[in-house]
């Protein structure tokens, strides 16, 4: 028998003790500003995208609205849940078609919350706010184009605290449904995930509209559930009236604060970056 080194081999580490390196790699902060984009097609692009996405959401999510609203009874409509499945069913399909153009936010509570975690300029987050929210007036307008006077009969989809919610409730759902789902999409698109001793396969998008989904859920009752200004703008704007103008507020503050705690919670805490 030979006796050598080989006769007790070094116990080798196993799991994530085995690595003794990043196996991924984070991308570095975003500079600030960064006039180099202005002279890109790619730039331009995503804004197009993010135009086009948020169309197209707020095309879908209020004529789906609407159906609900005019039906006689809930029975005879797809109903909250239906409502639900729209938003967080368009989310699933628009950031899947638009994540590689321009990231898929789709939200500027989303571009606002990535924006403080440095993974886009200032310059590309104001563009992409202008064009969400463009696209959802547009959006909004098209569904009035076809039914005005269903629309303005029936609410046109716009967002108001619900009778019997004061503003402070109806503020606290939408940060705490914001964070949600901000708080989702920087666990999706972590980089980490994609790293060897992840043993969590995902696919981003699929997290996301689910996330959308639950939250319309919980909180249609509240304020019909906006998390999202641009959403919300569009639909006032079309709608204007009083009644949608005087708690609008909250659905701008709401989501801003929701995505600031969410990016903190997960740029400090989670990955102490």
């Amino acid at each position: 028998v030979r006796v050598g080194a080989n006769k007790f081999p070094e116990r080798q580490p196993i799991g994530t003790s085995a690595q003794s390196d990043k196996d991924y790699k984070e991308p570095p902060p975003a500079p600030l500003f960064e006039p180099g984009e202005l002279g890109s097609w790619s730039f331009w692009r995503a804004g197009i995208a993010e135009f086009i996405a948020t169309f197209l959401f707020l095309y879908i999510t209020v004529l789906t609205v609407m159906g609900v609203k005019r039906a006689p009874n809930m029975c005879a409509s797809v109903g909250i849940q239906g409502i639900a499945w729209a938003f967080g069913g368009m989310i699933f399909a628009l950031v899947y078609c638009t994540a590689g153009i321009s990231g898929g936010h789709i939200n500027p509570a989303v571009t606002f919350g990535l924006f403080l975690a440095r993974k886009l300029s200032l310059t590309r987050a104001v563009y992409y706010i202008v064009m969400q929210c463009l696209g959802a007036i547009c959006g909004a307008g098209v569904v009035k184009g076809f039914q005005p006077k269903q629309y303005q009969a029936l609410g046109g989809g716009a967002n108001t605290v619900a009778p019997g919610y004061t503003k402070g409730s109806g503020l606290g759902a939408e940060i705490i449904g914001t964070f949600v789902l901000v708080y989702t999409v920087f666990s999706a698109t972590d980089a980490k995930r994609n790293a060897r001793d992840s043993h969590v396969p995902i696919l981003a998008p699929l997290p996301i509209g689910f996330a959308v989904f639950l939250v319309h859920l919980a909180t249609i009752p509240i304020t019909g559930t906006g998390i999202n200004p641009a959403r919300s703008l569009g639909a006032a704007i079309i709608f204007n009236k009083d009644n949608a103008w005087d708690d609008h507020w909250v659905f701008w503050v709401g989501p801003f604060i929701g995505a600031a705690l969410a990016a903190l919670y997960h740029v400090i805490v989670i990955r102490a970056i």
